[in-house]
Formats: C-alpha cells, structure tokens, sequence
C-alpha cells in the first residue's frame, strides 16, 4: 500500500467528535475565561491606589479611598482626652473616629469646590502648613555648640542685659546759657538753681528711670547716642535743636551688660533655629518660584 493510501486509512480512523464532546470543550474554555476574569478582577481592585472594600491594617478608616492613619487617630485621641487608645471608653474611640472622618469629608469637598482659591483664611492655613512643611527639617534639628556659640558671637547684641538710664533733659535759648548751665552743673550747682539762673527749662522728655529703648524714643537717636555715653553725674555738650539748645545730665546710667553664652543658650538656640527657618523658607520659595510659570501684568512690571 502506497504512502497516500495509508494516510486516507489513518485519516478515517480518526474518532468523529460527537456533540457531547463539543460542549465539553466550550464548558472548560468558559470556565478557564472566568477564571481569568476573577483573578484579573481581584488584582484589579486590590492594587495600590484602587478603590477596595478592605480597610489597610496601618489605617483605622477610608474616606473615598483617602485613608485615615491609625497613628494620627491615636495621636488625635491622646490630643482629645489625653487617654491612649487602650484606656480610652468605646465612646471616646467612635467620637474622635467621627470627627476625623467629618474632618476630610468636609477636606474633600472644600476641594471640590475649590475653597482654597476664595477663602483667605483658607488660603493662609495652606500658606502655613507649606511653610511649616518646608521647615520642619531645620526646626526639629539639634545644632551643634560650634554652630550656637559662632551665632552668639555675631550677634552679641541681642544677649545683653536692657540698660537703665535717669537722666533730664535741659533746654536754654542759646549755646551762651548752655556752656554756663554745663559748667554749674559739672561744678555740682543744684539743677533747679542751674534752670533758674540761666533761663533753662526741663524738657520732661524723660521721665525718672527708662530702659535704653524708651529713653532712645522719648530723646531721639542723637540725644540718646550722647546721653549713654556719659558716666554718673555727666553733663554732655550743647546740642542745638529746633526748639533751643539741650544740655543731657545724667543722674545714674547703667549700661547693657552681656550675658555668657551658657546664661543666653536657650535664646541663642531659638534664634539660630528661627533665622534657619526664615533661610529655609525663602529657599523653598525660589524653588517653587523657578519651576513655575509666573506671569505679571505689564503695569505692574517695573
């Protein structure tokens, strides 16, 4: 028998399918695509950033899918009833759990509304939070003692003692008067005698006993400069002034004193870390501002 003829033999050995058969076929390749549907479907919905009906264990509740951690419910809850979560009654625990799902319902809507670019008090609690954000590295940072005592030797004047001044302050009508009144005074003459004999006057722009910076407002920066530099009992030159010619005489004058590093440190340590602050703001800021795109109308562009 020739090679053809035993292929046309073979051929019609073969069994014929019978219906059973097929609908066997189409139930398995059916079922094999159901299958795959629900494993599809379960991947689906359990992936990261899908919506799901199962609550993460590290959150205690989803809002929309936005999560609420079970550390800032435990941290709100100690805030609340300063109780942890274990002394706290299941009253306590669903009361804070309602308000922080009240909290991002009302979060979720302000932003579909948009409130933030009306509201300004909205708008400035945002403003803060960034701010806040962009710092919080520098703020929680412990400098080191090099860092904090180079910063209290640049800026020295902020650690001193206020200085004490009493102090009047005279007016003659002219420098002839003042010289006078300047040399009865350095003599020791009786400053009511001194007012009387050379036609002077007190101003009562000072008034007793003032710290530096009151006694700096009341005289103005020149009176001022001249009166701390003179000792107990000093008597300063004549200063002519639209309303005459003054004569500052000191009574008693006690200046700053610096305070040590180690007296200042909790000043120092607070100015560092708010001078940092204000760096790491405005650094964040030239960031943001580069990356975006900012456009200023023509008549205010100067």
């Amino acid at each position: 028998m020739s090679k053809a003829q035993n292929d046309l033999v073979a051929l019609d050995a073969r069994p014929i399918p019978t219906p059973e058969r097929a609908r066997r076929s189409l139930l398995i390749t059916a079922a094999g695509a159901l299958i795959g549907l629900i494993v599809a479907g379960y991947a689906l919905f359990t992936a990261k950033g899908t919506s799901t009906l199962t609550v993460p264990a590290e959150d205690v509740a989803l809002v929309n899918q936005q999560p609420i951690a079970r550390a800032d419910y435990f941290a709100q809850l100690k805030a609340t009833y300063q109780v942890d979560y274990s002394q706290a009654t299941p009253e306590q625990r669903r009361k804070v759990l309602d308000d922080m799902i009240r909290e991002e319902l009302f979060v979720q809507r302000g932003k579909e509304l948009d409130v933030a670019e009306t509201d300004p008090d909205v708008r400035t609690a945002m403003v803060n939070s960034v701010e806040q954000m962009s710092a919080s590295d520098v703020a929680t940072r412990q400098p080191d003692e090099p860092s904090l005592l180079v910063y209290y030797t640049e800026h020295q004047d902020r650690y001193s003692t206020e200085g004490i001044i009493t102090a009047l302050d005279l007016v003659f009508p002219d420098s002839g008067h003042a010289e006078h009144a300047a040399a009865a005074l350095g003599s020791g003459a009786p400053v009511a005698a001194v007012i009387a004999n050379f036609q002077g006057r007190n101003s009562g722009t000072l008034n007793g006993e003032e710290f530096y910076f009151a006694a700096r407002l009341h005289l103005g920066d020149a009176l001022f400069d001249l009166a701390r530099k003179l000792p107990n009992g000093g008597v300063s030159k004549p200063v002519e002034q639209p309303d005459g010619v003054h004569l500052l005489y000191v009574l008693a004058n006690k200046p700053p004193k610096l305070r040590s590093f180690d007296e200042a440190r909790t000043a120092v340590l607070n100015d560092f870390r708010n001078d940092e602050i204000k760096r790491s703001t405005a650094q964040y800021q030239t960031f943001l501002t580069r990356r975006a795109g900012i456009q200023i109308a023509g008549d205010l562009q100067q």
